[in-house]
């Protein structure tokens, strides 16, 4: 309600005071009191109403104005910058109407969840990649190149924690080095440490993240001097020699070798230098040879031919996402021709991924099988629960019928990913399940370390269908989360959903990812909008940038800083 709105009407009240009927017979007086005191509250609802609706008005009068004062510029300058201005001031004039009170105490709650567990990380294992919450201490799981707070940099700017923020931002200029005589995995490093430091650079416009990420980025490259350009998937970080797990018999792994694109195109668009977009974007042209009709490739690929070895094919781990990066390339790159064989070879996967749907008896719940030779398995990783969220953003570039088929699909498997979490007493799902006839789906593997893939599919479907019962299962999921797994010095993952006994690691992905995904399922669709915006497969926002043939790396311009929500509506913060 405008300010002094009340004076307007304050006056009617004295009606309702007592003493005005002193002189009058008291049963009448009584009656015409409630008569009176009940019609004014009516008139003052509607009167609130009527406010409210004319406040509406007004700010789509401003925003049609801004449109019109935006066409007029672009028409006599040419400018993009006032496009981006007027149609951020638009979005935020509008959702601090519409912006519920529920999702503002919601989303409240996870910033303090974050709060705990960014607190307890600072406190016993800063600098060091994860927090042992129960033993209090720090371990280095990715060679102490401080995995959960650089993962941590852009959940912290975006939930307006500024102090710490600019806390770990000191640490990153004064304190980072990617000198470690350690067998890092690329892929690990490339979507948590070069991700991270893009996502902050694009965020905050600091460009000491982006001389980092260029820095480790550099120590990774030579992972690709292969005969194909097909990446192995570990290299020393120190003495850049590149190999492959053993126990993979010397065989690349799908998902780690197809899952640099987006951050290593980012990061020529944002240095200018194309060395680095050419070695990730050689992998998709080498795969691209040999892509099947079905787009379904075995998780193992020979990086010495290109071809693929004999091994299940599968959207849960060491396949997901691969299939992930296929659509968000395509998205980064604002969807134009010069992508379009990304989308593509995504398309042909959805295929594929039709061909592994069952429903389980007797509830009907879809799932996506795994794959081994001519066989299907009926089992579907927690991991595969990405892939609800994946169909559905990339369902709107299909046609009508096929986008109402993919979407459809999408809402079937979120039902089905949230009642991993309901199936169990935990309310916690479980990191595998098996699907047997006339018994729906049971747990396979039984722990729960903190996994996103869920909330992260819950965060896209309610971003483009508007339904606010994503935003109900994510609450509850959430409520799980602070009830199992909510310790004294952070958040820990559980041994087992079934009997709720904990384990000893606070995973980076929970604050990068699960978090983060928590905190945007209650916050205006204008904080880090999907127009603006692609995540990586760690949760880390990248700015899209148009791609074309003539120009393929050429964005090398100083970056805006995002504006934060808590800055702007929330007020101070940390």
């Amino acid at each position: 309600m405008a300010r002094g709105s009340r004076s307007v009407t304050s006056s009617k009240w004295r009606y309702c005071h007592p003493s005005y009927y002193l002189k009058r017979p008291k049963r009448l007086a009584l009656l015409f009191i409630v008569f009176v005191c009940v019609s004014f509250v009516v008139w003052d609802r509607q009167t609130l109403v009527r406010e409210h609706q004319v406040e509406i008005s007004e700010l789509q009068k401003e925003v049609s104005d801004l449109h019109n004062l935006l066409d007029e510029l672009n028409s006599k300058q040419g400018g993009h910058s006032a496009k981006f201005y007027f149609q951020r001031k638009a979005e935020i004039s509008h959702k601090t109407v519409i912006d519920d009170p529920i999702d503002i105490e919601r989303r409240e709650k996870v910033k303090e969840a974050m709060l705990h567990a960014w607190v307890s990380y600072e406190k016993y294992a800063w600098g060091q990649d994860e927090l042992q919450p129960q033993s209090k201490h720090g371990i280095n799981s990715f060679g102490g190149l401080g995995a959960t707070l650089i993962d941590s940099l852009d959940t912290l700017y975006i939930m307006g924690l500024n102090e710490q923020f600019q806390k770990a931002r000191e640490w990153v200029a004064n304190s980072l080095d990617f000198n470690k005589d350690y067998d890092a995995s690329v892929f690990e490093t490339t979507i948590r440490v070069v991700g991270g430091l893009l996502s902050a650079y694009d965020l905050s416009g600091d460009k000491v993240f982006l001389n980092k990420a260029r820095e480790i980025a550099d120590r990774l490259l030579p992972a690709w001097n292969t005969p194909t350009g097909i990446p192995y998937n570990l290299i020393n970080l120190s003495q850049g020699r590149a190999h492959n797990p053993s126990w993979t018999g010397g065989e690349s792994i799908l998902a780690d070798s197809g899952t640099e694109q987006l951050e290593f195109i980012v990061l020529s668009q944002r240095t200018g230098d194309p060395k680095y977009q050419q070695k990730v974007e050689n992998v998709i042209v080498q795969l691209n040879k040999t892509f099947p009709d079905d787009g379904l490739l075995p998780i193992y690929i020979n990086p010495h031919s290109g071809t693929a070895g004999y091994s299940p094919i599968t959207f849960g781990a060491m396949g997901d996402s691969f299939y992930e990066y296929l659509l968000k390339v395509w998205i980064q790159g604002n969807k134009t021709s010069s992508v379009k064989h990304y989308r593509d070879m995504w398309e042909k996967s959805m295929k594929g991924l039709l061909s592994l749907i069952r429903r389980s008896t007797p509830s009907s719940f879809a799932y996506i099988c795994e794959k081994n030779g001519g066989s299907l398995s009926d089992k579907m990783d927690e991991l595969a629960c990405f892939a609800p969220g994946m169909i559905a953003l990339g369902s709107f570039g299909y046609g009508a019928d096929d986008s109402q088929k993919f979407l459809s699909l999408a809402e079937e498997l979120a039902w089905t990913c949230y009642n991993f979490y309901q199936s169990t007493p935990t309310k916690l799902a479980g990191e595998n399940y098996f699907f047997h006839p006339g018994q729906d789906m049971s747990v396979g593997t039984s722990w729960n370390i903190l996994r996103p893939e869920t909330v992260e599919s819950l965060f896209y479907l309610w971003r483009l269908t508007g339904n606010k019962t994503y935003q109900e299962w994510g609450w509850n999921i959430f409520q799980a989360f602070e009830k199992n797994s909510r310790v004294e010095s952070g958040y820990v993952g559980l041994k087992d959903v079934n009997s709720g006994v904990k384990d000893n690691v606070m995973q980076s992905f929970f604050l990068a990812e699960t978090l983060k995904y928590l905190y945007l399922l209650f916050s205006p669709s204008s904080v880090i909008p999907l127009d603006e915006w692609v995540f990586n497969t760690e949760a880390h926002p990248l700015r899209i940038v148009t791609r074309h043939e003539e120009a393929r790396v050429k964005n090398n311009e100083k970056q805006k800083p995002f504006p934060r929500l808590g800055g702007r509506k929330e007020g101070k913060s940390g």
